[in-house]
């Protein structure tokens, strides 16, 4: 039976069908009929910057004393400078901003992201990053002989790519923190047509559920069954093909594992048949448009925006997307390949907020960004290196934009969140952002501190972004 078992494993695993794995017969039954158990739809998009974006030069302060703080920093009149010309940043003006305030632009690549804050559309979280709990600098220096809890492996990608996922401080969680929505809304979501996550960039821990699976699929949407070419023999060979596997399914002389890979290959080619004509029947955006040149990054928000479009025939009520943009650990040559890194963010953001706007559903869908950590403001020679506090956007009619949320931090070498090496110590923690987020998607107040299990160490669940 063991043998049995793992052949059975290893053969579900590389169909990649983990998905329909997880639902029994009757549960994909109710799906493939659409139910659902929320009256609206709603859904966030994750988009991770892989490698850690160097996000003190998107949004960096144009007032003289905090650009001037910058500019020293970042090696301002040196060959090896990062600093972005004052002159030639957007500005931007916050709301409830009062004179003699700091003053901050935009990366004179963002013009989109720029445009999008000014309308009240995209609003910046000032300073976030992976926290167990609140952390002062003289915390962070004593923590040895303290036992003041961090976050293990800090500055290091995979852990700290690990931490965003999944919120999980220093305990082993299986679980993302997207998954954990998605189980604790398992009574209301468990019967819709395809998974509360889905991933248009390769499996995700930050998806990974213990009861709800996500659905995983390509840029322009699921990967078709070559072995069944619509001409030719394509037809009669799929006919036969879904024929054995009905028979293996409904065998009693087949063992459980032989009966259930079958009916999962089922499951399997009618989401993908489902799903792919979805996306073909979706609405033609012209923000995202079907023809023409796409950033690999549009491709994917284009194929979010038209599974939107079809919600109401895949019966759908809640969604988080996942999708990723990489080349962010920018250690050499920052100064010149950046923007065209944070070009495309900026296009992509603003192209995908126009798409939702143009079916009437930008109060629907939210936005955010999520990367392995913010840069250190000291520049290597040719770029900068690994650190923790960072900034993230998050946009959509739902947000209260036009500001801040936290506070932007003083980017002075030795200031009070400076730990050396230009690392900043972040002042809001990603189980906040987090939090706020999942309450705006419908997670119920008890149920956040599954969702983000630090959070009961922070007195702020909500940072207010959302409306």
């Amino acid at each position: 039976m063991n043998r049995l078992r793992r052949k059975f494993i290893k053969a579900a695993a590389a169909g990649g069908i983990a998905h329909a794995f997880s639902r029994t017969a009757g549960t994909v039954h109710a799906q493939m009929a659409g139910t659902g158990g929320f009256g609206d739809y709603k859904a966030l998009v994750c988009l991770f910057l892989f490698g850690g974006n160097d996000s003190w030069n998107m949004v960096v302060p144009t007032s003289t004393a905090e650009y001037n703080a910058y500019a020293r920093s970042r090696g301002g009149g040196t060959s090896s400078s990062l600093a972005i010309d004052r002159s030639a940043l957007l500005p931007i003006t916050l709301q409830g901003q009062f004179a003699g305030d700091p003053t901050y632009g935009f990366h004179p690549s963002m013009p989109g992201a720029r445009d999008l804050f000014s309308s009240g559309q995209l609003a910046v979280m000032a300073n976030v990053g992976p926290l167990i709990r609140p952390t002062t600098k003289s915390q962070y220096q004593s923590t040895a002989t303290t036992g003041h809890t961090l976050p293990p492996q800090l500055f290091s990608h995979n852990d700290q790519q690990d931490q965003w996922h999944s919120l999980r401080g220093r305990a082993t969680l299986k679980s993302g923190w997207a998954g954990r929505v998605a189980d604790v809304l398992n009574a209301q979501t468990g019967a819709q047509s395809l998974s509360v996550n889905v991933s248009l960039a390769g499996q995700t821990y930050f998806q990974a559920g213990e009861v709800a699976k996500p659905y995983v699929m390509g840029a322009n949407g699921p990967t078709p069954f070559t072995a069944f070419p619509t001409t030719g023999i394509g037809p009669a060979r799929r006919a036969a093909f879904e024929a054995v596997l009905s028979a293996a399914a409904g065998s009693v002389s087949n063992t459980i594992y032989e009966r259930s890979f079958a009916g999962v290959q089922q499951r399997a080619v009618q989401f993908a048949d489902r799903i792919s004509a979805a996306i073909a029947s979706g609405y033609s955006f012209t923000a995202l448009p079907n023809t023409g040149t796409l950033s690999a990054l549009q491709q994917q928000l284009r194929t979010v925006a038209k599974i939107v479009s079809m919600r109401q025939s895949l019966g759908l009520s809640r969604q988080i997307f996942f999708v990723s943009a990489g080349g962010f650990d920018q250690h050499d040559d920052l100064v010149s390949d950046q923007p065209g890194l944070l070009s495309n963010i900026s296009v992509s953001i603003k192209s995908f907020h126009d798409a939702m706007t143009e079916i009437g559903m930008a109060n629907n869908v939210t936005l955010f960004t999520h990367s392995d950590f913010g840069r250190t403001l000291t520049s290597n020679g040719d770029g900068s290196d690994h650190a923790w506090g960072g900034i993230q956007l998050v946009s959509g009619g739902a947000v209260r934009g036009g500001r801040f949320y936290g506070s932007y931090p003083l980017l002075e070498i030795g200031s009070a969140l400076e730990i050396g090496g230009g690392r900043i110590i972040p002042t809001i923690s990603a189980d906040q952002y987090a939090a706020t987020l999942a309450t705006w998607f419908g997670v119920a107040d008890a149920d956040l501190f599954k969702v983000a299990p630090s959070l009961s160490n922070f007195t702020t669940r909500d940072l207010g972004f959302m409306v």
